[in-house]
């Protein structure tokens, strides 16, 4: 195995498997691997180049092996799919990602430390209780409609929810109140835990001079802010904020041929709570510009009477975006008037 140049390994719970190739691609090994065979066998191997999909666990297994001298690449599993020949198994899918970390051009995944995985899961977190929360207010909406009692869609008309599952006179079966009270102890127990949070996460906001920094563009608030620290790369990742953009999903599908430019929907790929957030910070300053009026002769002004409201808010959460790779690649604050460019 001296002349082993590339390993791709394919991840699992308990069976691993590795394909071995030289630096012309032909097959050292392939090998099936017990979950605690794994380190001792690329600690018996000379340094090469390990792949495996960015998937879950890959970060753990990257850091292990890299401990052991040798270069960690993760691949998204987008991008080894077209090297898979023929069946899917895990030989195939081993070999695949073998050859896909050998193209010149392949793009590779960061590998992210401990305090970078633990920094996400309060995020992570979040984005379950909240969902949670829609769920329960949806059921609760949609119970009482059964009965008669139409309540308007909103957190602003929570409230009313509430006070006919609490109320004894509201003309609810008793024996539906009573269930539907512990749809009530849930949600309250949902807002408790999601302020909880919130508060932590400002916490971690007043302790960090690169949220400070990030927050002074318009759109970015506490929560965006800690979120674009604690969940985006580097920003030495990417070559210039118009990659990080395309990273979040915020840039249109192409579907171009023989010359001819076609633009679709926005992509959606990348980092799904980041972009959410963005295009939420982006609609709140779409609506203010509406009300208040955008700088005369910016960016801004220009497209947001002459485009569709959601392509605006799209449009200015991908320069949301651009911007804040600026400021993490550059440092600064950012001084301009709102979206004058």
């Amino acid at each position: 195995m001296e002349n082993v140049s590339t390993v791709g390994l394919d991840l699992a719970k308990h069976v691993f498997q590795a394909h071995g190739a030289d630096k012309e691609g032909a097959v050292v090994f392939r090998k099936k691997l017990r979950r605690s065979q794994v380190l001792p066998f690329f600690e018996a191997l000379p340094p090469c180049t390990v792949a495996m999909e960015a998937c879950s666990g890959s970060h753990y297994w990257g850091r292990e092996i890299g401990k052991l001298g040798h270069l960690v690449k993760l691949i998204a599993p987008g991008y080894v799919k077209p090297f898979v020949k023929r069946q899917k198994n895990d030989v195939s899918d081993a070999e695949a990602i073998s050859e896909a970390a050998q193209r010149p051009t392949m793009r590779f995944v960061a590998v992210k430390s401990e305090g970078a995985q633990a920094a996400a899961i309060v995020f992570r977190t979040r984005d379950l209780l909240v969902r949670q929360r829609t769920q329960t207010i949806n059921a609760l909406r949609g119970h009482l409609t059964e009965f008669g009692m139409i309540i308007a869609k909103g957190p602003q008309h929570v409230s009313k929810l509430i006070a006919i599952v609490e109320d004894p006179v509201s003309g609810l079966p008793e024996a539906a109140r009573m269930i539907l009270a512990f749809l009530v102890e849930q949600l309250r127990s949902l807002d408790e835990r999601i302020t909880k949070l919130d508060k932590e996460i400002a916490r971690r906001a007043k302790e960090d001079e690169v949220v400070q920094r990030l927050m002074t563009i318009p759109g970015v608030g506490v929560l965006t802010a800690t979120a674009l620290t604690a969940l985006a790369p580097s920003a030495a990742t990417f070559k210039r904020g118009r990659d990080f953009a395309a990273w979040l999903g915020l840039t249109p599908l192409q579907r171009s041929t023989g010359g001819k430019e076609r633009l679709g929907r926005t992509s959606r790929m990348g980092e799904r709570t980041l972009r959410r957030l963005l295009i939420i910070g982006a609609s709140a300053v779409a609506s203010w510009s509406v009300r208040r009026g955008a700088p005369a002769g910016s960016w801004l002004d220009r497209i947001l009477y002459r485009k569709p409201p959601m392509l605006v808010r799209v449009a200015l959460a991908n320069k949301i975006a651009r911007t804040a790779w600026a400021l993490l690649a550059k440092g600064g604050i950012y001084r301009a008037p709102i979206m004058a460019a």
